[in-house]
Parts: C-alpha cells; sequence; structure tokens
C-alpha cells in the first residue's frame, strides 16, 4: 500500500497523511491517532525517500561519540542505550548515524553534520559538568537531547538522565544499616556528571550517619573490570581495610568480586559489594536469584525515552525544553550481607 492508497481509505488528502506520519504539529491528536493506527493496520511503511523530498529532513539522527581512546563504544551499557533508542528510530521510519571522532575534532564535526544536513538532531552521551556542548548545539541550531545532566549549566536543555545522587546515597544507606563503616567507593570518572552525583550521594549518606570520609577508601576510573579489581586490591591492602564496597558499574563490580576471592575472602560474607546499572542485556546478574546486590535502572529504556523526547523536539522545536529524571531500583543479590563485627 502506498500513501495514495492509505489516503484515500482513510478519507484524507496525502499531505494531511505524510504530516500526520511525521508529526507536523498542526495535525489534530484525534487525526494523527486515526492516521497512526490505520498505517499500523495496514502494514503502511512509507518511502523514506519521499519523507525526505517532502519534509526536508534527513530522517536520521545522530550519536557522536567523542575520544578514539575510550572504552565508552565497547561499554555494554552504551550498546544497551543504543539498542533502545534503535528501536524507537525504527517504529519512527528514522536512520541512526554513529560517529566516532577524537576529542579535539567533535566542535568540529557537530558544525559538520549541520552544514551537510545529515541528521535532523542528535543524541549526547558522556555529560560532563558545564558540558559546553548544549551551548554549542543551541548555537548550531541542531536540535539534542543529552543522556545525562550538566552540573553547573543554566541554559535550559532536553535530558534523560537517572537519579545517580539518590541511588548511591540508598545504596550507601542500606550498607550503613547492615553495620559497616569502613565503606569504599569505586567510582566512574569524576569529569563526568554521572559519577560526581554519585560521590555526592555515597558522601551525603556518611555524613548523615556521622561516618567521615576517608580519602584512601574512594578512587575514580574509568569502570573496566581491570579498573576495579586494582582499585580494590590496593584498598584491602589497607592495614584497616573496607568491607563493602559501592561500585560504578557492573564490570567495576567484577574487578571489586576477583580482587576479594584473590585474597580467600568470600563476597556477601566477609566483604559486601553493591554495583550500578545490573539490567542489561548481554550481560546478566545472575538468574533467578541475583549475584550482585545493585541500583537498577534499564538503560534500554533510557535510550527508547531520549530516542522519543528527541523526535519529538525535532517535530515540534518550539516546544518548551524537556526533562525527564528516572530513579533506581535497589535489588537485594547475594554480594551484601552484615559488616564482619555485626554477625552473631
Amino acid at each position: 500500500m502506498n500513501l495514495k492508497e492509505l489516503a484515500q481509505k482513510l478519507g484524507l488528502s496525502p499531505t494531511t497523511v505524510s504530516r500526520a506520519l511525521n508529526g507536523y504539529p498542526e495535525v489534530n491528536e484525534i487525526t494523527r491517532e486515526r492516521v497512526v493506527s490505520a498505517a499500523k493496520r495496514h502494514n503502511y511503511r512509507p518511502n523514506s525517500r519521499a519523507i525526505r523530498l517532502a519534509t526536508g529532513r534527513a530522517m536520521a539522527v545522530g550519536h557522536l561519540i567523542a575520544g578514539l581512546s575510550k572504552n565508552e563504544i565497547m561499554n555494554p551499557i552504551f550498546a544497551d542505550f543504543i539498542a533502545g533508542a534503535g528501536e524507537t528510530y525504527s517504529k519512527n521510519g528514522y536512520d541512526m548515524v554513529l560517529s566516532v571522532v577524537s576529542d579535539d575534532n567533535e566542535e568540529a564535526s557537530y558544525r559538520d553534520l549541520v552544514s551537510r544536513g545529515s541528521v535532523d538532531g542528535v543524541i549526547a552521551h558522556s555529560v560532563k559538568r558545564q558540558d559546553p556542548r548544549i551551548a554549542l548545539l543551541r548555537d548550531i541550531g541542531l536540535p539534542a537531547v543529552f543522556h545525562g545532566r550538566a552540573t553547573g549549566t543554566e541554559i535550559d536543555y532536553n535530558w534523560v538522565d537517572v537519579n545517580n545522587r539518590r541511588a548511591f546515597q540508598r545504596a550507601c544507606e542500606f550498607l550503613l544499616d547492615l553495620g559497616h563503616r569502613r565503606i569504599a567507593l569505586v567510582n566512574g570518572p569524576e569529569y563526568m556528571d554521572f559519577a560526581i552525583r554519585r560521590r555526592t550521594g555515597y558522601a551525603d549518606a556518611m555524613a548523615a550517619r556521622g561516618v567521615e570520609l576517608d580519602p584512601a577508601y574512594m578512587a575514580s576510573f574509568e569502570m573496566t573490570e581491570l579498573s576495579g579489581y586494582r582499585e580494590a586490591s590496593r584498598m584491602l591492602s589497607l592495614p584497616a581495610a573496607p568491607t563493602a564496597f559501592l561500585a560504578a558499574s557492573m564490570l567495576s563490580g567484577m574487578g571489586v568480586r576477583r580482587a576479594i576471592e584473590g585474597r580467600g575472602l568470600r563476597m556477601g560474607r566477609d566483604v559486601s559489594v553493591i554495583i550500578f546499572d545490573d539490567d542489561l542485556s548481554y550481560l546478566r546478574n545472575g538468574e533467578e536469584v541475583p549475584i550482585f546486590t545493585a541500583t537498577r535502572s534499564s538503560v534500554r529504556e533510557a535510550g527508547r525515552l531520549s530516542a522519543q523526547m528527541l523526535l519529538d523536539v525535532i517535530s515540534q522545536p518550539d516546544a518548551p525544553p524537556q526533562n525527564r529524571l528516572l530513579e533506581a531500583e535497589l535489588i537485594i543479590g547475594q554480594s551484601t550481607g552484615p559488616a564482619p563485627d555485626q554477625r552473631a
């Protein structure tokens, strides 16, 4: 079925049907829902080339990853986000353009996307404190949604984020309730906004219980298994070693576990561990009973929400900025237990 045939079935003009399917604001919601429902019922797929010609849009969304030496593109968290976003693009007839560039070429790459008209908008990853890309993307007129928030930025912008501060505060409170006081933080790189917020949550929970922070129990590195292993090994060698760890990812947590078991200790009995982001498609946290206690928030769902928000921004560029803050759920697994001196 082509556009003309679908329009005839609905008793509408082809222009109205096209505009309804492509999110134009002048089409009322009743008509839009009727058109979308009919398109699904008749398995109508719009011709991408025709849409580009009719709307002037590229019908593509960009994901630009800066830092050729970084590990993000190989991170299962990033893969799940892209998978979720891809589901939304596919349903809406959009392609995805994924570019990996050097750090010093990021601004020029965004400007090049605009000059070539190759995408209608972008999702920005790896948000930093006072992230300069927020002003840049606004100034060059490229619709954008940020996966994360930028502390210290006064400009309004579109973002989807998880409540990292609250997640780590709640996780730390859980360990404190179990009697732990020597709680270590194996954080992500703290030039990244999410890691700043996670450290704040950890510090807030400790301060509320009157537990003094010890710099020797805090580390900030790329979230890899090796970094988790190295930092946990260093901390477990301290005269007063931590009895619990907060790890920034499942990969970091796996490294912490290796360090614990390498000393003949048992995770969950001798040393407790809580991780973040355990709801991943290709890196499962056990089966019926989770291996790790974790703060869980679906990265795949964040990808879907971010992509839909961006498509909304593209179709309604004059709408006010959208924000979506997701909460993480604390999932109890086998990696936590009472502090050693609290067991009967």
